[in-house]
């Protein structure tokens, strides 16, 4: 345990942003999981829940939440795997 005041107060604060931070967290991962169904279904909206997921990995990198990689990462796959699941257009 802490004894000087400012380390209490700090662990106090880090206590309630981790809490923020695991419900970002879940969410991408609930967002990311949900999209990659709809890709997999051949669903109308997975290019909607594509730029939302991606919207929402970017707002969480911005925030610090997960790390700008690991948010560039999980972009490049759910887009990868969204234009593998479209038909190739004619030319």
């Amino acid at each position: 345990m802490p004894n000087l005041a400012s380390a209490k107060k700090q662990m106090r604060v880090s206590a309630r942003r981790r809490l923020v931070n695991r419900a970002v967290v879940s969410a991408t991962r609930t967002s990311v999981r949900r999209t990659e169904g709809l890709i997999s279904s051949a669903s109308k909206e997975a290019a909607e829940a594509v730029r939302e997921t991606v919207s929402a990995l970017d707002k969480a990198a911005r925030k610090g939440v997960i790390h700008p990689n690991n948010a560039a990462r999980r972009k490049s796959r759910l887009l990868k795997k969204l234009n593998q699941a479209q038909p190739k257009k004619a030319k």
